[in-house]
C-alpha cells in the first residue's frame, strides 16, 4: 500500500451560550476525533463589549461563546491542555485581547508560551468589507495587528499572528478574482506595516507565518483552481515583493470553511451534499490543499447546529480522510490543461485587481472602492438567481419537495436558554466586585499608555488579563486612545445589475409617491451587533435602483437610533435586518419604541435567520412582514414595501 499523508486539522466551528457550555462541546467533539479547536465568540465579545452594555442586549451567547474575563477564558480551556492543542480563535478587532487572555491561561495550565500553537483571525479589513466587526479605524488597527506579530515572532513563534480571511469576501457575494486579490492585498498591507518592526534577516520568517482563511463555494472546478492561484500567487508575491528566497518560508498554508452563502432553507437536506462537494474542492488537489478544514452543519440557514449537526460534518471530513484512498496520491490535477488555464485566467484578473488596489494606496486606502465592487458583484449574484440563469436546487428550480424529517419535532436546530443573559450579567457583576480595584486601574492605565505611546500592547493586555479587567474595560481603554470608526456601506457606490423586469415597480413607486405627496422613503436598519450587512445593503440597493428614497447608516445601531431615524427622515416604512439571532428583544424594543414616538402607522418589516415560531411572536409584536433565507426575489419584497407605504399613507389620510 502507498505511504499515506496525514490529513489535514479536522476542526468544527463552534461556540455559544456559556465558556463551560462551550468547553463540554469542545471536549466532546475531540473525543469524537476533532483535531483542532475553531472558538466562535458571540458578538459582544468581538466588538470589545462587556454582556451588560447596551449594544449586547439580545446578542449574549447567541452566535458564540461570551468570554468577559479571564475567569471566562480558564473556563472554556477547563481540562484542555493547551501546550498540545491547535487552537483558531475567530476574533478580529480584539484579537490582542483575546491572545492576551489564552496566554494568560496557558500560562496558568504551567505551559510553556514558546509551545503553543494555533492561530487567532487578526483581519480586520474584509471586517470592513463584509464581516463587521471593526472597531477602530484602519491605522491603528493595522498598528494592533502589527503588535500581536511582532510579540508572537518573539514569544509565541509557532502562533500564526494574523489569518487573512477570504471567506467572508465570498459570503458578500466576491467573485473569485476580488477574493484572490482582496485577501493578498490584505497579506500584503499587514506585511508591510509589521516589516520594519523587526530585523530584516527575521522578516522572511513573518512572512511564513501569514496565513489565510478561505471560502470553497458550490463551482467545484473553479474553487479548486483559485486554491492553486492563491498558491501560485503568494509564493510570487512572497518572492518578489518580500524577497524571501527560502520555499518553504513561501509556502501558501491556509485553512477552510466551505460556503454558507449557499446553504438554503428550503429542502435543507440538500446543503449535505453541497458541503461534501465544496470540501472536496480544498482537499483533492496536493499542491493546494487545506491545512486544516472545518465545514458547517447541514441546517445553519435554520439557526444554531445541534451537537449531533457538527458531528455529522466531522464525520463526512473522517471519511474522506480515512476511508477513501485520496491521500495516498500525489496531486490528481498537475498536467491538465483545463485546470491549467482556468489557473492562468485567475491568476491575470487578480493580478490587474491588485495593481488597480495598488495604485490606489494599497488595501486600506482603497476599502471603499473594494467595499463598493462586493456591493456590485452581490447584486449580480443575486440577480443571477432571481432569474433562473444560476439555478439552485429546491429554490428555483426543482422546489416541490417532501417535508424534512430532519427538521421534524424539535425543528432541527438548537435554542440558547433566554435566561443565559441575565446570568451573564450577574456573574459579571460578581467578577467585578471579587477584583481588586488598585490592581484593575493600574492595569487599565498602562494599557492607555501603551496604547497613546505607541509601544506594543500585548505586554500590557496580558497583565490587564491577570489582573482582572473585562473585555469591555479593554476595549473602551482602546475606544479612548484610538477613536471608533464607520466604514463605507459601498451602497451609493454600487453599480445597478440586472434584476428582473422592475418597470413596474418603478411605476408602483412613482404612483405611490404621488399619493404620498413626495417620494416613498424607506429606512434600512441593523439593530445591535451583528455585522452581518450583505442582506441590508442588498436591500438598499434594489429599494434605491426601483426608484425609493433610502435611509441606510450601516450596522451597529441601536433601537433608539432606528426610531430616532425613522422620526427625524418621516420614513414611509422601516426595514430591520438582523441575523445573529437577537431578533426577538431587538424587535421587541424598537416596536415599543416606535408607538411611544408616535410612529405606530408607519409599518415595519424585518428579514434574518428567523424560526416560524419567532416569525409567529414578531407578529405579535406587530411587525408587518417577516422573511428568511427562502424569500430570495427581492422584488417581491419590493413590492411589498412599496404597498405597505401606500396602504399607511391611506391609512393615515
Amino acid at each position: 500500500m502507498a505511504e499515506r499523508d496525514a490529513p489535514w486539522l479536522f476542526r468544527t466551528y463552534a461556540g455559544h451560550s456559556s465558556a463551560a457550555a462551550s468547553n463540554a462541546l469542545y471536549r466532546a467533539n475531540l473525543a469524537r476525533g476533532q483535531t483542532g479547536l475553531s472558538v466562535a465568540f458571540d458578538l459582544p465579545t468581538q466588538t470589545g463589549y462587556d454582556s451588560d452594555h447596551v449594544l449586547a442586549r439580545g446578542e449574549v451567547g447567541k452566535v458564540g461563546v461570551p468570554i468577559g474575563h479571564l475567569g471566562d477564558m480558564r473556563a472554556l480551556f477547563d481540562s484542555i491542555p493547551l501546550e498540545a492543542m491547535n487552537t483558531s480563535m475567530t476574533i478580529n478587532a480584539t484579537a490582542a485581547w483575546l491572545l492576551a487572555l489564552y496566554v494568560a491561561v496557558a500560562e496558568e495550565q504551567g505551559a510553556d508560551p514558546a509551545k503553543l500553537q494555533g492561530t487567532v483571525q487578526n483581519d480586520i479589513v474584509k471586517e470592513y468589507l463584509s464581516r463587521g466587526t471593526y472597531v477602530f479605524p484602519p491605522e491603528p488597527s493595522l498598528r494592533l495587528i502589527a503588535d500581536v506579530a511582532e510579540y508572537c515572532f518573539a514569544n509565541v513563534p509557532k502562533w500564526n499572528p494574523t489569518n487573512v480571511c477570504s471567506y467572508h469576501l465570498q459570503e458578500a457575494g466576491a467573485t473569485p478574482e476580488q477574493e484572490l486579490a482582496f485577501a493578498l492585498a490584505t497579506a500584503m498591507a499587514v506585511l508591510d506595516e509589521i516589516r520594519g518592526r523587526m530585523p530584516a534577516e527575521d522578516f522572511p520568517g513573518a512572512v511564513a507565518r501569514i496565513s489565510f482563511f478561505v471560502n470553497a463555494g458550490i463551482r467545484f472546478v473553479t474553487e479548486m483552481c483559485k486554491m492553486r492561484a492563491f498558491a501560485e500567487l503568494w509564493d510570487e508575491i512572497a518572492r518578489e515583493r518580500y524577497g524571501v528566497t527560502e520555499e518553504r518560508q513561501r509556502r501558501f498554508r491556509y485553512g477552510v470553511q466551505v460556503n454558507s452563502l449557499g446553504l438554503t432553507e428550503q429542502q435543507p437536506e440538500n446543503n449535505v451534499y453541497r458541503i461534501l462537494i465544496e470540501m472536496l474542492a480544498v482537499v483533492l488537489s496536493k499542491r493546494a490543499r487545506a491545512r486544516a478544514v472545518q465545514l458547517p452543519a447541514w441546517n445553519e440557514a435554520l439557526g444554531l447546529p445541534r451537537p449531533f449537526d457538527q458531528q455529522w460534518s466531522l464525520r463526512m471530513q473522517q471519511i474522506v480522510a480515512y476511508e477513501t484512498d485520496l491521500l495516498e496520491y500525489g496531486d490528481l490535477f498537475d498536467g491538465n490543461p483545463a485546470v491549467a488555464a482556468r489557473v492562468a485566467e485567475l491568476k491575470e484578473a487578480a493580478r490587474a485587481e491588485l495593481a488597480r488596489i495598488e495604485a490606489m494606496g494599497g488595501a486600506v486606502a482603497a476599502i471603499g472602492y473594494m467595499k463598493g465592487r462586493l456591493v456590485s458583484a452581490n447584486a449580480a449574484r443575486l440577480a443571477r438567481i432571481e432569474s433562473g440563469e444560476t439555478v439552485v436546487v429546491g429554490v428555483n428550480r426543482y422546489v416541490e419537495a417532501e417535508p424534512s424529517p430532519l427538521t421534524a419535532g424539535d425543528g432541527g436546530i438548537m435554542t440558547v436558554d433566554p435566561g443565559l443573559e441575565a446570568e451573564r450579567v450577574a456573574a459579571l457583576a460578581d467578577w467585578r466586585a471579587a477584583r481588586d480595584p488598585a490592581r484593575v486601574a493600574e492595569a487599565l492605565e498602562a494599557l492607555g499608555k501603551a496604547a497613546r505611546a505607541g509601544t506594543n500592547v500585548m505586554p500590557a493586555s496580558i497583565a490587564a488579563a491577570k489582573a482582572g479587567v473585562t473585555t469591555g474595560e479593554w476595549g473602551a481603554a482602546m475606544r479612548e486612545a484610538f477613536g471608533e470608526y464607520r466604514a463605507p456601506t459601498g451602497v451609493g457606490a454600487a453599480a445597478r445589475a440586472p434584476s428582473g423586469d422592475i418597470g413596474e415597480l418603478r411605476k408602483a413607486v412613482e404612483a405611490a409617491s404621488a399619493r404620498l405627496g413626495r417620494r416613498v422613503k424607506f429606512l434600512v436598519g441593523k439593530p445591535g451587533l451583528d455585522g452581518h450587512s450583505n442582506g441590508a445593503e442588498q436591500i438598499a440597493v434594489r429599494a434605491r435602483d426601483c426608484g425609493m428614497e433610502v435611509v441606510y447608516e450601516g450596522i451597529r445601531l441601536t433601537p433608539a437610533q432606528i426610531v430616532n431615524a425613522a422620526l427625524e427622515e418621516s420614513v414611509h416604512v422601516v426595514g430591520l435586518s438582523i441575523l445573529s439571532g437577537s431578533h426577538l428583544p431587538l424587535a421587541e424594543e424598537v416596536m415599543r419604541r416606535m408607538r411611544e414616538a408616535g410612529l405606530e402607522g408607519v409599518p415595519v418589516v424585518i428579514g434574518g435567520i428567523i424560526p416560524e415560531a419567532d416569525a409567529a411572536a414578531l407578529r405579535s409584536f406587530g411587525i408587518a412582514r417577516v422573511y428568511t433565507p427562502k424569500d430570495f426575489e427581492l422584488n417581491r419584497i419590493m413590492a411589498d414595501i412599496i404597498a405597505l407605504a401606500a396602504e399607511a399613507g391611506r391609512a393615515a389620510a
